[in-house]
């Protein structure tokens, strides 16, 4: 660092903080170099740190944790000389430095959870202390080529898995682009280079279309007397990399290399720049992202556009108010209050918050890293409450998952959720811009079917961990054996009176009404997700059958009678009667045959009665039930029971029907 740079540096701080961050630059830049010593030096490290503008107890506490002061202040001294915060903040560093020496046989998975336990507890404590370390790794990064391949790939890699993410988490885009790309670097030389030449021969081109894009928005907007900044924004190489992959692209086939980052004095600025482009150019829609509206789990504002400029290039617009700028390139930093860096803003706290439940509900480290890269680097969606309230999600959250976002005891006492005010399953996953409200039972419990991930009730980790403490608070044992079912064979209709007057009897009988001796042998083609041997039977008022949606609905000793989702009685019901719904699901043991009536329309002759039951007979179809009504207009209604396995073979016969002369129409009936 030289003393012009200094000078630079201590500008913004009062007279006393200069002088004492001048000491210790002087008395830095007077050690002598050991060839020995390769880890950062706080002089370069406070250059990467300002241009976020850290406070003076963030300057003094960088400079007092370079490795060849850490001897010559104890902590009475710094607190003397420079205060108890700063103080604090040493100590900090230095707990986060001396976790443990890089080698082969410290580097693992346990080493690294607790790399990550230790760096969100402290932010917990003071913000500034992660941002400190942020800046030590990106500065040992930057001179990691000195240290041998094994080194480089074990601090490469843990600043992928770790560091960046977090970096991400806090909102800190100057931080997470360095430390990835630098990270990338030494992970896969070859193809970090083949990407940057790459840039650098497209260069030119690039910067020509960008220069002209410029120029047209620039006079576009002027004409509406809009003020704003429009400059190139550059595409980071682990960024590109990343997309190649995922994508399965080579570097020439990528479309989204043009950027421009447009930023305005308001918010109705930025909407009135994305129509005046949409309006001015093609716009391509599946790209487009309001940011604003639904900003990112860590605040980034900002809203997406890609264009197609009047050669077919395509152009991605970024769409934002300085504010919004500051957020998305600084994240915490962009919230200093020097008050102990604590008054940060809700976001932030938010985010702190979410990642300390995350270390503090997990006793494996394994799980614990896993959980940390499945939150952080999953794609997000926002859903609504009833209330119009938004809650972020993972990408491919359920309902469930959603249940115990809201509140654990609505997670435990979930039994059935509507989307969009449809009734669905607790495993269908979630879109952006759902309304989704859970159905709950006082006395309900989770369902240890919840915790097996292959059955998809539950992708969110936070979620899971919940319902398995639920179990492991119960202290019993876990057991996973499923028993038979029964299943009734008959069921009384029912409707919505007849629910509601169920409904005011606290108590359910759900005992098996069939002895041990008859269930032997005996599987119902139900299965009920929450409990086990109870007796099931199918709604006469829909007649579901194998493939049908299903939804069971708690009877007053007839146990769980199974309804078809769209069953005209299950939509009618209360919120109040919801609570006696619970999921079903079907079996996948051959079913029996399921009687389903079907409505046949046809013009009336004397065969046609004898010609349907020809065509279920020579097809072996059972059928029953038959009644046979003829309008005046010569139109016969014929309303069969037709006993099928599942949906598709009845789909099938009703095609089939309706092939045959003088069919009108085929249908089920509803």
């Amino acid at each position: 660092m030289t003393l012009a740079t200094e000078a630079v540096l201590l500008t913004s701080f009062p007279k006393k903080e200069q002088a004492q961050i001048q000491h210790l630059i002087r008395q830095l830049l007077s050690l002598k170099e050991s060839d020995q010593n390769r880890r950062p030096k706080a002089t370069d490290v406070i250059k990467i740190l300002y241009p976020l503008h850290v406070d003076s107890h963030c300057i003094l506490a960088t400079l007092l944790s370079d490795s060849r002061l850490e001897k010559r202040y104890n902590p009475d001294q710094i607190t003397a000389y420079y205060g108890k915060v700063v103080t604090h903040l040493v100590q900090d560093i230095h707990w986060l430095n001396h976790l443990a020496v890089y080698s082969p046989t410290t580097h693992s998975r346990p080493h690294q959870a607790e790399t990550l336990r230790r760096m969100v507890l402290a932010m917990t404590q003071d913000i500034r202390s992660i941002m400190i370390k942020f800046a030590y790794r990106i500065q040992r990064l930057r001179n990691l080529s000195h240290e041998d391949k094994q080194v480089q790939h074990i601090i490469a890699n843990e600043t992928l898995e770790i560091y960046a993410p977090l970096a991400n988490r806090l909102g800190i885009n100057q931080f997470k682009w360095e430390l990835e790309d630098l990270a990338f670097r030494h992970l896969d030389a070859e193809h970090y280079h083949a990407i940057a030449n790459s840039l650098a021969n497209n260069r030119n081109q690039r910067e020509t279309v960008i220069q002209t894009n410029i120029h047209a928005l620039t006079e576009l907007l002027a004409q509406e007397n809009i003020t704003a900044t429009l400059y190139g924004r550059p595409k980071h190489i682990y960024s590109i990399w990343n997309k190649m992959q995922k994508k399965h692209l080579e570097f020439e086939e990528l479309y989204d290399l043009l950027a421009i980052r447009i930023i305005v004095a308001n918010t109705t600025d930025c909407y009135t720049v994305l129509g005046l482009a949409h309006s001015h150019w093609q716009y391509v829609p599946k790209e487009f992202d309001d940011y604003i509206a639904n900003p990112k789990e860590n605040g980034y504002q900002s809203l997406h556009s890609v264009i197609l400029d009047h050669t077919g290039n395509r152009i991605e617009l970024q769409i934002r108010t300085q504010g919004m700028h500051e957020q998305a390139e600084l994240g915490v930093a962009a919230h200093w209050h020097y008050k102990e860096g604590k008054a940060i803003n809700k976001t932030t706290r938010n985010n702190i918050s979410a990642l300390r439940k995350l270390i503090d509900d997990h006793d494996s480290q394994t799980d614990l890293l896993e959980n940390f890269k499945s939150e952080l680097f999953s794609d997000r969606i926002f859903v609504r409450t009833p209330a119009g309230d938004i809650i972020d999600l993972i990408k491919g959250a359920t309902p469930l998952d959603f249940a115990y976002t809201i509140h654990t005891d609505i997670g435990h006492r979930c039994r059935g959720a509507k989307i969009n005010g449809v009734i669905k399953p607790l495993t269908q996953p979630l879109q952006s811009g759902d309304k989704v409200e859970i159905i709950t039972a006082k006395q309900a419990i989770p369902n240890y079917n919840w915790t097996q991930l292959h059955l998809g009730f539950l992708k969110t980790p936070r979620a899971l961990r919940k319902v398995r403490s639920w179990f492991k608070q119960q202290s019993q044992p876990l057991n996973t054996k499923k028993t038979p079912t029964p299943k009734a064979s008959t069921s009384t209709p029912i409707t919505p009176s007849v629910i509601a007057n169920q409904h005011s009897s606290e108590k359910f009988n759900l005992t098996p009404l069939l002895p041990p001796s008859q269930r032997h042998n005996y599987k119902s083609d139900v299965i009920v997700s929450e409990l086990d041997n109870v007796l099931t039977s199918l709604a006469h008022c829909c007649s579901p059958a194998k493939g049908d949606p299903i939804i069971g609905f708690i009877s007053v000793k007839k146990g769980i009678t199974v309804h078809r989702q769209n069953c005209r009685n299950i939509t009618a019901l209360t919120l109040e009667q919801q609570s006696r719904l619970l999921e079903v699901n079907w079996s996948h043991t051959n079913a029996k045959p399921y009687a389903v009536p079907v409505i046949i329309k046809a013009s009336s002759n004397d065969h046609l009665l004898n010609n349907i039951m020809q065509f279920f007979l020579t097809r072996k179809v059972h059928i029953s039930d038959v009644t046979l009504h003829t309008d005046s207009d010569a139109t016969a209604t014929l309303l069969l029971s037709v006993h099928i396995t599942d949906t598709q073979e009845l789909a099938s016969l009703l095609e089939k029907v309706l092939q045959l002369t003088d069919i009108i129409s085929a249908a089920r009936k509803k």
